[in-house]
């Protein structure tokens, strides 16, 4: 993904300070404090994914919602909720597919694939 600003971009700062969290700080604390480093890095591997993953999820995402005439999410949900929607159509199935396996991505990538 190109970076507003050029390099180093958005993904390689939040990789470079998830790497410093992973090494030198959690070789050079215990308990609490290296902890909080693991979940740390952890949190920024995530942003760092999603924000490589984006364009491309975006694009799968936006066409799976183009084909129930939704925008986003929020208007997917409350189509459903409103009943104008059926959770059994293949159509909206396939969007809900794409929104989880977007999150699924960032958060736990290969969770999707098993």
């Amino acid at each position: 993904m190109a970076s507003a600003h050029g390099r180093p971009t958005a993904a390689e700062l939040i990789a470079a300070v998830a790497e410093f969290l992973e090494t030198d700080v959690r070789e050079s604390t215990a308990g609490q404090v290296n902890f909080h480093a693991r979940v740390a890095g952890n949190a920024l591997r995530m942003v760092e994914r999603e924000l490589l993953a984006d364009a491309e999820a975006a694009d799968g995402v936006a066409d799976a919602l183009a084909r129930v005439r939704c925008v986003d999410e929020a208007q997917l949900a409350a189509a459903i909720r409103a009943g104008e929607l059926d959770g059994g159509n293949e159509r909206v199935q396939l969007a809900l597919r794409a929104l989880v396996g977007r999150r699924l991505a960032a958060a736990h990538p290969g969770y999707q694939d098993e």
